[in-house]
């Protein structure tokens, strides 16, 4: 599948092809895209193909064409907090983008998370020890400390039974039969959190793997906002795909060639909706143990984040609102990747000569195309002088108001996510 639109140069011309072609249709999607350089997910030696609307795939590697997963992206209509699960996470690419939407904002309703995030910025500046922040990932909190956050954090139902609050972060499980796969996007979910310069402009819901079949998924899984699947699903399979999602959710998935979108209206009902024409792999059908029943495959819990991960997420959070706000009273704009401008084609203009008994056409150049291909040779000498200049390191202003701060040089690690730039 793919081929929809043109080949771009790099990531930011393959966007600019998607939004021309109206399959990137929203703001959200784009800069999900933007952030998410697609090339960083292909082997070396195969990257020139990266930016072409085409699907990739070698030995158990794959990523579907940039069209698919624009499709998908829009589809899924996320939101910041949503639960999302990807079945068949493959490289982990759209997981990673998806995890840019799911933690963009804080939205959630709940009235007292700035308590809880203004304490929890408190306690890791002022009560964790240098030594405690390297020795432990979760390091010990004083006893008043704990039940301030208990009171705060629980609240009671309708029996009266406390209940943890979901903070606005948002959940991103990835399901992967292949463990070599998951291992491969282990290695590429690192590596964007240590060196993509995107990665301090958003928050980010950081993806889980586990390794398994899909449809050997626990019967007491939780279910989820949002679910993608990245393989063909057979009609005897589309119940259990609905059955793990929450009413009110969307599911995506190719079946019968369509790429479908299923939103679940109410306990027993669905409304779906046919996307786009697609061809993908079935999904494989689950292998069974010695009793003759398949092993159930454990999703990864949707527990609450630690109390150290939610002191350095609103840190950071309140450093980039410092740095919007100083922005804004300075009238700095928000700079906008650069589009590369297009060459322009030269369109020729044919005679017709009589060569012995044949007609034959001959290039006719017109004052117009000589034009064209000045001003073509023009842009290209300038891009050529732009190309050998040095390239400034993009400046990044959340890691230079964090090394700022009067803190131990581990805990500024720590909020910078131990990242060298």
């Amino acid at each position: 599948m793919g081929g929809a639109v043109s080949a771009g140069e790099d990531n930011d011309d393959l966007i600019d092809n998607l939004k021309e072609a109206q399959y990137i249709r929203t703001e959200r999607v784009e800069q999900a895209f933007r952030a998410i350089d697609r090339g960083d997910y292909y082997l070396e030696g195969y990257r020139d193909n990266a930016y072409k609307d085409l699907a990739w795939k070698h030995g158990n590697i794959h990523l579907s064409a940039p069209c698919i997963y624009s499709e998908v992206m829009e589809a899924l209509k996320l939101q910041p907090g949503l639960s999302f699960l990807n079945l068949g996470s493959g490289t982990g690419y759209l997981s990673t983008m998806v995890g840019l939407i799911l933690a963009s904002e804080p939205v959630h309703p709940y009235r007292r998370w700035p308590q809880v995030l203004n304490l929890l910025g408190l306690l890791l500046v002022r009560k964790l020890p240098e030594a405690q922040l390297s020795a432990s990932p979760r390091p010990f909190l004083p006893s008043p400390t704990r039940r301030q956050l208990s009171t705060l954090l629980c609240c009671s139902s309708a029996s009266g039974a406390p209940f943890l609050v979901k903070g606005p972060f948002g959940i991103n499980h990835g399901i992967e039969l292949h463990s070599d796969v998951v291992e491969y996007a282990k290695e590429k979910l690192e590596s964007f959190i240590k060196n993509s310069d995107s990665f301090d402009k958003f928050e980010f819901c950081e993806p889980a793997f586990v390794v398994g079949n899909c449809l050997q998924i626990a019967s007491d899984s939780h279910q989820y906002d949002r679910i993608y699947c990245g393989a063909g699903v057979q009609k005897d399979h589309e119940n259990y795909m609905k059955i793990l999602l929450k009413v009110g959710g969307i599911l995506v998935m190719p079946i019968e060639d369509q790429l479908t979108q299923i939103m679940r209206t109410g306990q027993n009902t669905w409304e779906s909706k046919n996307i786009l024409a697609v061809s993908f792999a079935p999904l494989v059908q689950p292998s069974k143990n010695d009793n003759g029943k398949p092993d159930s495959v454990g999703l990864p819990p949707c527990a609450v984040r630690n109390l150290q991960d939610l002191a350095r997420i609103y840190i950071r959070r309140t450093l980039r609102n410092f740095i919007n706000d100083e922005m804004q009273a300075k009238g700095i704009p928000q700079r906008a990747p650069p589009k590369r401008k297009r060459k322009r084609v030269k369109q020729r203009i044919n005679t017709y000569v009589f060569v012995g008994n044949q007609l034959i056409p001959q290039p006719l150049d017109s004052e117009e195309d000589e034009k064209m291909e000045e001003d073509n040779k023009e842009e290209e000498e300038k891009d050529h002088s732009e190309a050998m200049k040095p390239e400034e390191p993009p400046q990044n202003l959340l890691r230079e108001k964090i090394m700022k701060l009067p803190l131990p040089e581990s805990l500024k690690a720590y909020l910078t996510y131990f990242r060298d730039k």
